[in-house]
């Protein structure tokens, strides 16, 4: 058994069938990629595993507890975090400030605004945010306002968000969106070295099928909802169904 069972969702927007009798089994401590043409249901797909919306029908299971019915805090609580297409960051605050808003709420269970101002006093929460910081080479960034950096170091502050968290399953939905092709780059070795030194699963939804293939352990490809072929990369890639439903888009 994976550390993340889908099995048999469905999910219909009226009278949109955007989910067909999914099943995947993502393995403790690999990284799995989705991916599959536009409308695929890839999106709709991780917000049922993030507590966004409820299957129809079906069941999801992470490391043997139902996610379902859960508010996302509590998923989040569970260990699984999430990283958005676009970075979800407070661009009115400092790298450090944003560091410290997802340690209080894993301290705490709940984030109050008026915590940042008690930054200063909380040396350990701040310790462990600069040894993160550190991890994602951003520690000298750390008073910088985050609104003012590049898309490329605003993932870079929203992945150390998730991962200061010590998150057992990171979901990535599309991390190197809207990227030139040197921040895809130092985002891909980035995701490396995030593999490389800790125990975690990822998930990642993503286009680009040089990330994809840069990462990816194993590879499931969706087309209209339903699970067309799951295999190692090496497969995928010349799967003929695989080259018909999304490869072949880039051929």
């Amino acid at each position: 058994m994976g550390i993340l069972e889908v099995k048999d969702v469905n999910k219909r927007f009226g009278g949109l069938k955007a989910l067909s009798e999914v099943n995947l089994s993502v393995v403790e401590n690999t990284v799995h990629a989705i991916i599959g043409p536009n409308g695929a249901g890839k999106s709709t797909l991780l917000n049922c595993l993030v507590g966004k919306l409820i299957p129809d029908t079906g069941s999801v299971m992470f490391d043997g507890q139902s996610v379902l019915g859960r508010k996302p805090f509590e998923i989040n609580q569970m260990g699984i975090s999430r990283v958005f297409q676009t970075p979800e960051i407070f661009g009115d605050l400092t790298v450090m400030e944003n560091m410290m808003i997802p340690l209080f709420a894993k301290r705490d269970g709940v984030f109050r605004l008026h915590a940042i101002e008690s930054v200063e006093s909380e040396s350990e929460l701040r310790g462990r945010a600069e040894q993160m910081l550190e991890d994602v080479n951003m520690l000298d960034k750390r008073h910088m306002h985050s609104a003012s950096m590049s898309r490329g170091d605003k993932r870079r502050l929203e992945m150390a968000m998730c991962l200061v968290q010590e998150p057992r399953l990171l979901l990535l939905d599309e991390p190197t969106a809207g990227m030139a092709r040197a921040d895809t780059n130092n985002t891909i070795d980035l995701l490396k070295q995030i593999k490389a030194s800790r125990d975690i699963t990822m998930c990642i939804i993503e286009h680009d099928m040089h990330v994809v293939f840069s990462l990816a352990d194993r590879i499931t490809v969706l087309a209209q909802g339903t699970p067309l072929v799951e295999d190692v990369p090496e497969k995928i890639k010349g799967h003929p169904k695989v080259q018909e439903a999304y490869l072949g888009e880039h051929a």
